[in-house]
């Protein structure tokens, strides 16, 4: 787990950088605002993904891991298909139209993964205390 949540956070940041320094002049405005919308949310459930690790190694409960691993997916999925459909027509993907439902699911998996904590919380109360 901790050599996945290092590998997602080295992502987080080059792709940020990439977007900021290397796409920058080359999207427009809307499609860097849907890029950068991409890296907020690998961001912020990279922080959650590093909870839910924290979590693990204390508790070892079932829910926190499936929690994990659901940010992940949530992250491949959502920020992963609005950096592709930014960048889609850089890259020729104009016609694969299976991208835009990826966004949707992938935020399914990240509210999945937040109801995990919560069950795991619930079902372990002396992790809040």
């Amino acid at each position: 787990m901790l050599t996945t949540l290092a590998i997602t956070g080295i992502l987080a940041v080059s792709i940020g950088a990439f977007g900021a320094h290397g796409l920058k002049p080359r999207l427009t405005s809307a499609q860097l605002n849907t890029f950068n919308t991409g890296v907020n949310y690998h961001f912020y459930h990279l922080l959650a993904m590093s909870f839910t690790y924290l979590l693990y190694i204390y508790t070892d409960h079932k829910w926190v891991r499936i929690g994990f691993w659901s940010f992940l997916a949530g992250i491949v999925m959502f920020s992963g298909s609005l950096y592709l459909l930014s960048i889609r027509e850089l890259i020729d993907l104009t016609t694969y139209k299976w991208l835009g439902p990826l966004t949707p699911i992938g935020g399914v998996f990240f509210i999945f993964g937040w109801v995990c904590i919560m069950i795991s919380a619930y079902k372990s109360q002396d992790i809040l205390e």
